[in-house]
């Protein structure tokens, strides 16, 4: 079973029996959006100062996301970092207003769906004062109830966010025994799952079917292989972070071992604003800067050159003030390059 909001029991609810045990009684709404980093819902709006008696927030607890400044094109696709890292297992959030929490909770008692013990010690926690009273309603407009969301990639750790929904007071930092709240540092990890880089298709000169023994010359479009970033945002918090993705290399494997190249680790650093050098008439004969040369036809075939780019990644947010770094990514595709057993060719 998926992960997704519910209102006929607990609204956390995980794939397979063990996974569902370890989660019954979580209280927040689990994560459903887009990207691997969590969910979003850039129309969420902030609440009334009555409480509001619709959703409060987006899914995973008030984030909403700012994708203008990503990369495009149908080939784009996600960063995969490299190393061990992850993003956040799960966090808390901010996710109802005292009437909005009220509201849910009645409902999911009225149907009698969680058992008549669960339903009276919820009843005891936040109607008669062990330790909330009355859903906190006195304290509309000063505050929020969180509860925990789950990573929807479900890595490891994404079931650690135990703790009960509980009241933070508007302007006061969440309880020390939830380390997993939102803040700026998990929401640019966040934002490093939702950004998106252009395709990698590498320019190569000469065009068409390249020849034995000749330099191929490689290189990527400038205009497209830019810095990248995405914001992610909680209003009702007032803090945000912005993690960016600048381009640093390119690495070119031929896709088979009678081949050479340039440089000889076949890495291709950023120079300015470029890639490799676009090839230009005259230049036959020079070494490129960034290329390959094929030792061997490809026959009636083509060879599978991959082209992965490098990109590092770094953030900044609220109450941070110099830049964080994060591991870096990396994105590659495919392409084929069909070699012709033609030694020299002229221009």
């Amino acid at each position: 079973m998926s992960a997704m909001t519910r209102t006929s029991r607990t609204p956390l609810i995980a794939a397979g029996a063990v996974a569902m045990a370890a989660v019954l009684l979580l209280p927040g709404p689990a994560s459903a959006g887009t990207g691997h980093g969590g969910s979003t819902n850039g129309d969420a709006k902030g609440p009334t100062e009555e409480g509001g008696d619709g959703t409060l927030i987006a899914s995973a607890g008030g984030i909403s996301y700012d994708r203008s400044k990503n990369g495009s094109g149908p080939k784009s696709g996600a960063i995969a970092p490299t190393g061990a890292y992850s993003p956040p297992p799960c966090w808390y959030g901010p996710t109802y207003t005292p009437a909005q929490f009220k509201k849910e909770r009645e409902a999911v008692w009225a149907v009698d769906s969680t058992g008549h013990e669960w339903d009276l010690e919820q009843q005891e926690r936040y109607v008669k004062g062990k330790p909330y009273k009355n859903f906190n309603l006195d304290k509309a407009g000063k505050g929020y109830w969180w509860t925990a969301f789950p990573n929807k990639t479900y890595p490891p750790g994404w079931d650690k966010c135990t703790k009960e929904t509980f009241w933070v007071d508007q302007g006061d930092p969440p309880p020390a025994d939830a380390p997993e709240a939102i803040d700026a540092e998990i929401l640019a990890k966040l934002a490093y799952a939702e950004i998106r880089v252009p395709g990698t298709k590498v320019s190569l000169a000469p065009e068409g079917a390249t020849k034995v023994n000749l330099p191929t010359w490689a290189w990527l479009d400038a205009a497209e292989f830019k810095p990248v970033s995405v914001t992610a945002r909680v209003d009702v918090l007032d803090i945000e972070a912005t993690t960016t993705a600048v381009p640093v290399s390119l690495k070119i494997d031929p896709g088979t071992a009678d081949a050479e190249t340039y440089p000889e680790n076949g890495v291709c650093d950023l120079v300015g604003d470029k890639i490799g050098t676009p090839y230009a008439k005259g230049k036959s004969k020079e070494t490129p800067p960034c290329g390959v040369k094929y030792l061997r036809s490809s026959g009636d075939g083509s060879y599978p050159l991959k082209a992965t780019v490098t990109w590092k990644i770094h953030w900044t947010g609220t109450g941070v003030t110099e830049e964080q770094g994060l591991p870096e990514g990396e994105f590659g595709a495919e392409q084929d390059v069909v070699v012709e057993e033609i030694q020299s060719i002229n221009r």
